[in-house]
């Protein structure tokens, strides 16, 4: 029997998709098959979505196996109540790949104090040894895929990881906390935090001014996650009273972030264009596949999202 797969997300990322997504199939043993933007709604079987699709409505969509997200976060789209079936989040071997070059190369260029270097370029000899990674405390707040992967990286350069999450965790080689008790604990003995949290009602703002208050002096927040995981006004504020020392954010509540926005002018901020790791069509297409192959054989999805807990 044929597979109908609805492609879903934006426009101009069907001829980035089309072509990895076939041979992806074709690989998974999927070959009876038909791929297309339009199609009845009635006939579709998976619809390969993004959140930032014209596709609202879901309920027409009623023979639907399962919707498959090529984004890693959900938070767009799970809150959707006409979308009753399956969701599936993304989660790939090159969006983790990405996402721990990313996060393990901010962390360096703080704990190696890169840009104190780079600001003496006009013949300020200054020597500054850093302290070896073994004497720096990184914090790491969310423990899923991507949190996982960058806290264990840094572990392997040795540093003194700890991370935190909502449930336990059991991570060799990394000091795991979880709890309100657990939050407090690990931002009081952070040097370097990175947030890879997904964005909930229990997670937005989970850095306010009385978080950024339990950091130690000096401390440098880095944001791969999501922007509104921490409120803008206190992290201004913390920074302009020096008791937080730079923020390097990739995310934003708002974005392209306007031109106008205070983070762009201010010295202790670094600003980057959502570019901490992305979806890549060759390797999203092997999950999307998969995930295909698992619903035709009666299989459990990968990666399958929970509505309560909102990832």
């Amino acid at each position: 029997m044929t597979v109908n797969i609805l492609f879903a997300a934006t426009e101009s990322r069907w001829p980035q998709y089309e072509a990895p997504l076939r041979d992806a199939l074709k690989a998974a043993g999927v070959t009876d098959y038909r791929l297309a933007t339009e199609m009845p709604p009635e006939e579709v079987d998976y619809i390969v979505y993004a959140p930032n699709s014209p596709l609202r409505d879901f309920r027409p969509y009623v023979n639907t196996k399962a919707v498959l997200n090529i984004w890693a976060g959900v938070e767009g789209i799970v809150g959707n109540e006409t979308l009753t079936q399956p969701l599936c989040r993304m989660v790939d071997a090159g969006l983790k790949e990405g996402m721990v070059e990313w996060v393990t190369g901010q962390v360096l260029r703080h704990h190696l104090g890169l840009d104190r270097v780079l600001a003496r370029q006009a013949g300020d000899w200054c020597p500054e040894v850093p302290p070896l990674a073994r004497d720096r405390r990184v914090g790491v707040l969310g423990l899923g895929e991507l949190g996982a992967a960058c806290a264990e990286a840094l572990a392997r350069l040795n540093f003194r990881v700890a991370g935190w999450s909502r449930r336990p965790k059991d991570l060799p080689g990394i000091v795991t906390q979880h709890g309100d008790d657990g939050l407090r604990a690990v931002l009081a003995e952070t040097e370097i935090l990175v947030l890879l949290l997904p964005l909930t009602a229990e997670t937005e703002n989970v850095l306010d001014a009385d978080a950024l208050a339990r950091l130690p002096g000096g401390a440098v927040i880095v944001n791969p996650g999501r922007g509104a995981l921490i409120d803008d006004a206190a992290l201004l504020a913390a920074l302009e009273s020096g008791h937080l020392g730079h923020a390097t954010l990739d995310v934003f509540r708002e974005e392209p972030l306007p031109a106008d926005h205070p983070f762009w002018r201010h010295p202790k901020v670094t600003v980057s264009p959502h570019v901490a790791s992305e979806t890549r069509p060759s390797t999203a297409a092997e999950v999307l596949a998969e995930n295909i192959r698992r619903g035709e054989a009666g299989e459990p999805f990968l990666h399958e999202v929970d509505r309560g807990a909102g990832y």
